[in-house]
């Protein structure tokens, strides 16, 4: 068939790699964080970048700013895409200290979020808690991507306890468990106070996965997200991508940018 006369690209122009696959996907997602687009820029995100969204975080604790009419319809947008989207981890931990746990998933239920996020970056969370949360987020429908990691900055990663997180929380219904980096990516995690990645302490971590496609890196910076594609391969899960880098970050997913271009072998 003459791809030309349909107006679409030759199939090795669109994915020189020939391996990013579509949605839904087990591997290769991409979070989006939304710090606060208006409905008109919403719509404009989607109608170019959905089939390159898996995920979209209504950031922190952005959620109730919003009027409620305007965040239901972002919501239901995103569904129509097919888009996992959730509140912020930040807001869940909020209604923990305001002890408005019940609100909160009632209104998250009604507002038709698909997703919640469990996480204690900045509060302390002991373990049966952690799993009441995951429980009931599971009762009530929902997707639950849980995070591991402090927002504080020059926190650090303990790999064993890292480890044993994700397993329990994928073992309490937990699809995915995103390791924080902030929305800064700098002086947090697995990254320095300069945003680089600290290598030996990331391969330390994945070596010892059960299953690294049940991770999902927060990388937001370019040079993290090509240095997390270069070591652990175009398909890795990646979170708190800002709106405007989500064509940057795909093209390096397909080998369409330099860091990632593939070299066909002679």
């Amino acid at each position: 068939m003459d791809v030309t006369s349909r107006l679409e690209w030759h199939p090795r122009l669109l994915d020189p790699t020939q391996g990013r696959s579509v949605k839904p996907r087990k591997s290769g997602l991409t979070m989006v964080i939304d710090k606060g687009l208006g409905l008109h820029a919403f719509e404009d995100l989607l109608q170019t970048s959905a089939p390159y969204i898996d995920l979209l975080k209504i950031g922190f604790g952005t959620s109730p700013l919003y009027p409620s009419d305007l965040l239901k319809q972002k919501i239901q947008m995103a569904r129509q895409h097919k888009i996992d989207i959730l509140p912020g981890g930040t807001f869940l931990e909020v209604a923990i200290v305001q002890k408005t746990v019940p609100e909160f998933f009632e209104m998250v239920g009604r507002l038709g979020f698909t997703s919640v996020e469990v996480s204690d970056g900045t509060i302390e969370m002991e373990r049966a808690a952690r799993n009441e949360y995951i429980r009931r987020s599971r009762e009530q429908g929902l997707n639950v991507y849980t995070e591991y990691g402090k927002k504080l900055w020059g926190s650090t990663i303990d790999v064993d306890q890292l480890l044993e997180t994700v397993i329990l929380d994928v073992q309490q219904g937990a699809s995915f468990v995103t390791i924080e980096a902030r929305e800064s990516g700098a002086g947090v995690g697995i990254f320095d106070a300069n945003g680089q990645c600290k290598d030996e302490e990331l391969h330390a971590i994945v070596g010892q996965l059960p299953d690294r496609n049940q991770i999902i890196w927060e990388a937001p910076q370019k040079q993290q997200q090509v240095d997390m594609l270069r070591m652990l391969g175009l398909s890795v899960n990646l979170g708190n991508i800002a709106p405007q880098d989500i064509y940057s970050l795909e093209a390096l997913r397909r080998g369409l940018r330099s860091d990632t271009f593939v070299h066909p072998e002679s």
